[in-house]
């Protein structure tokens, strides 16, 4: 932190002057206005001059670091004594570019971008995308059963580690450090679960246009049991530590206030929005990958505060667990991408010396069933499917809200443009709804309730 304005006697444009008690004062103009700086004397002396000057502020720099958030953002606050009485986002500091990125490599390739934009919701973007995709290309009807609830089955998963990093550093942020043990300690199975699906621990491009990059592997289904088991039995140690904890719920109730009408003029989604009483989730509201076949509660609460998106999120893993069950017992075998060679890109992964990649058996066939397969093969891998011209709105819930994707393209093998709504995007323009009129210290802890992720606000 850096005090941007400090407080003295003299007027905006006074060179070094002396004071009382030999107090120095310098001063000079920046962008944020006059900054003064302060040597020598008595800081009663400081303080009185302060208070004497009537246009004077003092602006406070959190960060660009990361205050209770997952990136980098800068938070600008404008502070009388210990109230905030103006506070501000800086934020464009990770500058990826995805978005335009995107616009130079075919659909396929397109997840490997997506997926590194919110970081901690890889699968949420994938698939946000590829259905966006497959709805360009009409192909929405083609897409297999299997392939379909191992997509809910990995977001549902996704929703869970997501939630356990944000109550994890939000915890870690109040100095509930053992609450920041417990989460990283169950996220860590469900890491393990990704590295055996799909080879990584974050940003897979498992998803694809079409369906999925390949089946679960063996062994797959028996260790998420096994993990449904193990989080089941830890979920009521969140509930012991933290939920009737007298110094939690005071550190938290009543902080980052933020009612109905305040979401809806500000677009705010998620946890944030249901925190106001309203049941609002696309799971239900506009179902895709045919959730509405799935037996779930919309978790609620009505206190519009940052302990009741607490609660919410708390809830959702319960009910995410419960949905990761019935997508096990649904599995039946089956295929997991689209019958049409002109779209499913070739690909039967096996771990070999040099990583992971095309298994040797897969590419002699390839290579020796015939030249027509080889050339179709080369052409799709390096130039990409063509998309018929048109343009996608496709939106899912992620853990922090809607995640919106407008896809435009104009009959290429590359998107003409993407476009995303992110929801910690949407979400930040909360912060200082939130945070003005209250404690500095109140900031932390209403930023950790918006969960913003900055790999997706900057994307």
């Amino acid at each position: 932190m850096s005090t941007q304005s400090a407080s003295a006697h003299p007027s905006p444009g006074h060179h070094p002057s002396s004071g009382p008690s030999g107090t120095q004062s310098l001063s000079r103009e920046t962008t944020e206005g006059t900054v003064y700086t302060v040597t020598g004397g008595d800081w009663d002396e400081v303080v009185q001059a302060a208070a004497r000057a009537d246009d004077e502020r003092i602006v406070l720099n959190m960060g660009p670091q990361h205050p209770s958030t997952h990136g980098v953002l800068r938070l600008i606050l404008e502070i009388d004594g210990e109230t905030v009485t103006e506070a501000r986002c800086g934020i464009g500091y990770l500058h990826t570019g995805i978005e335009k990125n995107l616009e130079y490599r075919t659909w396929t390739q397109g997840t490997t971008f997506v997926t590194r934009m919110d970081y901690l919701t890889s699968f949420f973007n994938e698939t946000a995308y590829c259905l966006a995709v497959e709805k360009l290309l009409g192909i929405e009807d083609e897409i297999t059963e299997r392939a379909k609830i191992i997509r809910v089955l990995l977001m549902e998963l996704n929703r869970l580690s997501s939630h356990l990093v944000c109550i994890a550093t939000g915890g870690m942020e109040l100095g509930a450090t053992t609450i920041m043990i417990y989460g990283f300690r169950d996220r860590e199975m469900i890491l393990d679960i990704y590295e055996l699906i799909t080879g990584l621990r974050m940003n897979h491009a498992y998803i694809r246009p079409g369906g999925l990059a390949q089946d679960l592997p063996p062994g797959a289904v028996d260790q998420i049991r096994e993990f449904v088991k193990k989080m089941k039995k830890n979920l009521p140690e969140y509930d012991k530590l933290a939920t009737g904890n007298p110094i939690f719920k005071a550190r938290m109730q009543d902080v980052g206030y933020l009612d109905l009408a305040g979401c809806m003029a500000l677009g705010a989604t998620g946890p944030i929005l249901r925190s106001t009483g309203l049941p609002h989730d696309l799971r239900k509201a506009q179902p895709y990958c045919d959730y509405e076949t799935y037996d779930f509660e919309v978790p609620t609460a009505d206190t519009c505060d940052s302990y009741g998106r607490f609660l919410i999120r708390l809830e959702e893993m319960r009910q995410s667990l419960g949905i990761v069950e019935q997508c096990l017992d649904r599995l039946q075998p089956g295929p997991v991408m689209v019958a049409d060679k002109k779209i499913a890109w070739p690909a039967q992964l096996a771990l070999g010396p040099d990583g992971l990649g095309n298994s040797l058996d897969h590419i002699k066939k390839i290579m020796g069933t015939s030249m027509e397969a080889l050339i179709h093969h080369f052409k799709l891998v390096t130039e990409g499917f063509r998309v018929p011209p048109g343009q996608a709105y496709v939106a899912v819930e992620s853990p922090k809200g809607e995640l919106g994707v407008h896809a435009v393209s104009d009959g290429g093998t590359r998107p003409f443009r993407v476009h995303f709504r992110d929801p910690s995007f949407t979400n930040l323009q909360a912060m200082a709804a939130m945070c003005e009129g209250g404690q500095v210290a109140d900031v932390i802890v209403a930023v950790a309730s918006i969960d913003p992720v900055m790999g997706g606000v900057d994307r």
